[in-house]
Parts: structure tokens; sequence; C-alpha cells
């Protein structure tokens, strides 16, 4: 009876022990599954032919013909794309200085504008950074304006949320901090042309259109419901962007086969609801060089600018 007993102890004992082990690797299993979920990156492949070509120690300086938009009016000027690959520090959102293994390879595009309207001219500079090796939204997006009235400055950082800092000479926009959840950025999809078009949004999305454009014509920095559409050619793609409550429209026009150069874009706003003059603002090629432009900072460099077809003073 003793030894009866003594068994069936020892039965419930190693039962309940089998029940508990399984219970605990079920919720180690699930815990993990959820985390590797949440923590899930999409990664690219990139091709030899992209990386000679962007892991080459060059940019790719292209300027265009600006006829640009402001106050009802169409203004000439230039405006210049440089694209190039540089090592970034993820956690701080700057440009490493020194190789290390945080680091990550960003693409960046420093988008510049230079026009005139009426005797002072404006001057305007966007920077966005979006990492090659992974299919996530850009890092960074920093722009600024300049003009004899004054100076605005906005800047975007992608961390848990999308967090933004405008500053501006404007009493209704003043210096502010705040988030916005993350959706499509119309900035980063420059980049993504040239990382990979085949990635572009189509249809309908909400979206967070260009910084400039949002302080241009002072509109609340949100996402806008638009449409999207690619119309892909043999040469010449067509990526168009239509913002129904904005009566904004951009097209942007580039090479079919890597490394899809943005050959002129266009773009249409209405200054109001009663605005019905739609002046559209366009960029055509001018000229495209590859340069380590950061070396050539000498006068002896500055034959260079002619063979961009810009001003030297």
């Amino acid at each position: 009876m003793y030894l009866f007993r003594l068994f069936a102890l020892l039965f419930l004992s190693l039962f309940l022990f089998s029940c508990n082990s399984s219970e605990e690797k079920k919720e180690f299993s699930k815990n993990t599954n959820e985390t590797i979920k949440e923590n899930d990156v999409a990664y690219r492949n990139v091709s030899q032919e992209f990386e000679d070509y962007w892991y080459s120690g060059k940019a790719e300086i292209t300027s265009y013909d600006l006829s640009q938009e402001r106050y009802s009016e169409i203004r000439k000027g230039k405006t210049v794309n440089i694209f190039v690959s540089e090592n970034f520090l993820p956690k701080e959102q700057v440009k490493a200085d020194n190789d290390a293994k945080e680091n990550i390879s960003v693409l960046k595009l420093n988008q510049t504008k230079n026009f005139n309207t009426g005797i002072y001219p404006y001057s305007v500079m966007t920077s966005t950074f979006s990492p090659i090796s992974t299919r996530e939204n850009a890092i960074k997006i920093s722009t600024s304006v300049q003009e004899w009235c004054g100076q605005i400055y906005m800047q975007l950082n992608n961390r848990n949320n999308y967090e933004i800092r405008s500053h501006s000479y404007f009493a209704d926009e003043g210096d502010k901090n705040f988030s916005l959840p993350k959706t499509w950025l119309e900035n980063e999809l420059w980049n993504l042309i040239r990382i990979n078009p085949e990635e572009l949004p189509t249809g309908n999305l909400m979206l967070i259109p260009s910084f400039e454009y949002l302080r241009f014509y002072h509109r609340g920095a949100k996402a806008y419901n638009a449409t999207a559409n690619l119309r892909q050619g043999d040469s010449i793609s067509i990526y168009t962007l239509n913002y129904p409550e904005l009566q904004r429209e951009l097209r942007l026009f580039f090479q079919s086969d890597f490394p899809y150069e943005i050959e002129k874009w266009e773009e249409v706003n209405a200054q109001n609801t009663t605005d019905t003059s739609h002046l559209k603002t366009t960029a055509i090629k001018s000229k495209r060089l590859q340069s380590a432009y950061w070396k050539e900072n000498k006068n002896e460099f500055l034959h260079l600018r002619d063979s961009l077809g810009l001003k030297t003073y």
C-alpha cells in the first residue's frame, strides 16, 4: 500500500512538472514570436550595379533650370539635386565621422533652390536621409528657407514616432515641437526612386507633403489623403501624386532603367480654395556630373560650376 501511494505521488509530480514545463515553453515561444514580429525589418537585396554606382566615392550632381511659382507669378532660377551615399549614425541621426559597427548606409538627397522674388532672393535647401539596406521610412528630413523677410527651419527625426521641430519668424508658426504617427513622406519618395522605384506606393494613401510646400503655403504639418500613380515607360517613367484637399499635384519624370536619374518634375499648387491660376512650377535637367565635391573646394575647381551651368561669383 505504501509503495502504491509512493508511485502514485511520483506519477502525479511528474505529470504536473510536465504540464508546467509545457506551458512555460508555450509562453516563451509566444513571447519570442511577438518580439520577432515587432522587430521584424524588411531588408533589401542591393545589387552589384547599385554598389558600383553609389559606393564609388562620388556624388551625383544634377542642375535644373527652374521656373518657380511664388506669389502667383513664375520666377526663373536654378535648383540642384545632390545624391550621395554616406555613413550615418542611426541613434544620433547625424553623419558618422568615423567607421564604426553601428554605422548604417544611407542615400542622402540635398536639394537646393535659388530664385528671386522682385528685389529679394530666396534660398531653399532640403536634406533627406533614407536607409539603403532596409525598407524603412526616411530617418531624417530637414528644410531651411532664407529670404529677406526672415528664416524658417523644420526637421523630422524618425524614432518611435516622427519627432518634428519647427522654427519660423511668423507668429502663428513660431517655435514648435510635436510628434506625428509614422506614414509615407513625400520627401522620401525622391530617394526611393533612386533606390528602387518598384517600392513606390500607389493608390490611395496618407502622405505628409514636402516640407518646402508646408512652409511656402503655411499648411499644417500632418498626413493628407493622396492618390499615387506610377506609369512606367520604355525610357521615361512618371510618378504622380495628387492631394485633393490641398489642390496639389506633383509629377516626377525619371529614367526607367538604373540608376533612375530624375530628368524633370512639375508641381501645381492652388494658393487657396478660390485660386484658379494653378501656375506650374517646373524643373528641367540642365547638366549632370559625378564628383567628390567635398574635396573640390579650392578656387582651382570653380570651373566645375560652369560644367553644371551654375553662376560663379
